[in-house]
């Protein structure tokens, strides 16, 4: 009787003290945890969930996502912000009025995640289908009131620590009023100047100023695969510094389709940013250390899906204004600690989670 009782017992004492020294050898041990080294952050100007869901042709990059939220817009000073007051809240987190970059509305002066990446010795860089003066970029490098004041953020272009920069926008760096010439100001700083995706693809380190268009480059497809192809270039200079990148990539003329209503034109870009996501995925499950998050500054134009042919694809899209509205934009993230972006929260959260993850300190 006493060695059945003995017997009864034996698994709860092993339960609690691990038995014999063996068992515990053979216990899993945890996994290592997967440090972020490198962000990218992919804004998709003014593309809401009708947005996304409209490309319906092929495997779309974002459904290789887990984890999903949403980010709510608004301005300081208004229910449905701008491009700049967006970008601001994003890059800086703080809110601001529409039109103010990198600022508060007391103009003073706010430090971007870029900045802050930089700080810490991580290489930086900006993409955009844009000039690079937009509003977008430039609430990463620049520290304006007006987001029209493109020569001004075209200066502060000088003064950032910014590492690689591939868009449009050369008339504010090159044909100013003040017949100053930014583009010699770069190569003096270091900077490899390129005006061509050729060009852009000869380099393959140090710091890149590439201004392929005289302002905004042409629409999808006559900018060819521009997009994709400057992530890559972009990712293989950064990608050089072992101590990490941040990179911001804009999608920029989702936005005028929206506005413009045009569906066709919507689809295209969509399309290119598309493959974009793709490639930046790419890289970030292969290098195993990069999360990637991709979401919107906005939505434009108050798109919706009525209907559509499920067999050719094609969906029926309507439009309620030519402008911006102020509903929730999704948020998607892929990479290690990608599960830190779900949930619903202010487009002011993006610095902070990004920061936290990269070990940085405000």
């Amino acid at each position: 009787m006493k060695i059945f009782k003995f017997l009864l017992i034996l698994p709860v004492i092993c339960f609690f003290t691990g038995c014999h020294p063996s068992a515990q050898k053979l216990a899993t041990p945890a996994p290592e945890t997967v440090r972020v080294r490198n962000v990218i952050l992919m804004i998709g100007d003014g593309m809401g969930l009708a947005h996304q869901y409209a490309v319906c042709k092929g495997n779309k990059a974002v459904e290789r996502c887990q984890y999903v939220g949403l980010a709510k817009t608004y301005s300081a000073n208004d229910y449905t912000t701008d491009s700049a007051a967006a970008g601001t809240a994003i890059a800086c987190g703080e809110k601001t009025n529409n039109g103010m970059l990198g600022q508060r509305p007391d103009s003073s002066r706010l430090v971007s995640m870029l900045e802050y990446a930089a700080g810490n010795d991580l290489s930086t860089g900006v993409v955009v289908t844009c000039e690079l003066t937009h509003a977008t970029p430039a609430a990463f490098v620049a520290h304006v009131n007006n987001r029209n004041e493109n020569e001004n953020i075209a200066a502060d272009y000088t003064q950032s620590p910014v590492n690689v920069c591939i868009g449009g926008g050369r008339k504010y760096f090159e044909n100013r009023t003040d017949s100053k010439n930014l583009t010699e100001t770069m190569r003096s700083k270091g900077f490899r100047v390129a005006y061509t995706m050729d060009e852009v693809k000869s380099v393959h380190e140090g710091n890149l100023l590439a201004l392929l268009a005289d302002v905004a480059l042409e629409p999808y497809p006559a900018r060819g695969e521009m997009l994709p192809e400057a992530i890559t270039a972009a990712i293989n200079i950064l990608n050089r510094n072992g101590k990490g990148f941040f990179l911001m990539v804009e999608g920029s003329q989702i936005d005028w389709a929206g506005h413009a209503n045009d569906q066709t034109h919507l689809m295209n870009e969509m399309l290119d940013f598309d493959r974009a996501v793709h490639t930046a995925f790419d890289f970030a499950a292969q290098d195993g250390h990069t999360l990637v998050i991709v979401t919107a500054d906005h939505e434009t134009g108050g798109l919706t899906i009525p209907g559509g042919n499920l067999q050719t694809c094609e969906p029926a899209m309507a439009f309620s204004t030519k402008g911006h509205t102020g509903v929730p934009v999704p948020v998607y993230a892929f990479g290690p600690d990608a599960e830190m972006f779900t949930g619903i929260y202010d487009n002011t959260a993006f610095l902070p989670k990004i920061l936290n993850l990269l070990g940085i300190k405000k």
